[in-house]
């Protein structure tokens, strides 16, 4: 499992393009909402989970696939961009994990993934 404490993640990318990288793990039923991509790491939110991808080794080929679903979800934190500030955050607390923070960079689905994480704890 990705260390999230010690783990910090690169400004994430819009890069639908990412969703591949994890199509193979979707349950039925399950929909990707969008993908976002750092330097190599990247992040799909489906309408169940959150999946954290962490490529690993010099060739890329090993990767290691973090399952957060928002049923685990405790509390969240959604911050948006603004007119100077083009960058957003999300910070999602889990029961068994703790704290996991994203930050965006350029244009995100922020709200529409706030609105999911909320249909799984209102």
């Amino acid at each position: 499992m990705i260390d999230f404490n010690n783990k910090g993640f690169f400004k994430l990318k819009s890069n639908p393009e990412y969703a591949e990288k994890v199509s193979e793990l979707l349950l039925d039923g399950e929909q990707i909402v969008d993908a976002y991509k750092s330097m190599r790491d990247g992040v799909v939110f489906t309408n169940k989970r959150i999946i954290a991808v962490n490529v690993q080794g010099l060739t890329g080929s090993k990767k290691d696939f973090t399952s957060l679903p928002y049923k685990n979800i405790v509390a969240y934190s959604v911050e948006t961009a603004g007119t100077f500030d083009l960058d957003s955050e999300l910070e999602v607390y889990f029961s068994e994990v703790g704290a996991v923070k994203f930050e965006f960079s350029g244009q995100t689905k922020i709200l529409e993934i706030s609105k999911i994480i909320a249909e799984f704890l209102l």
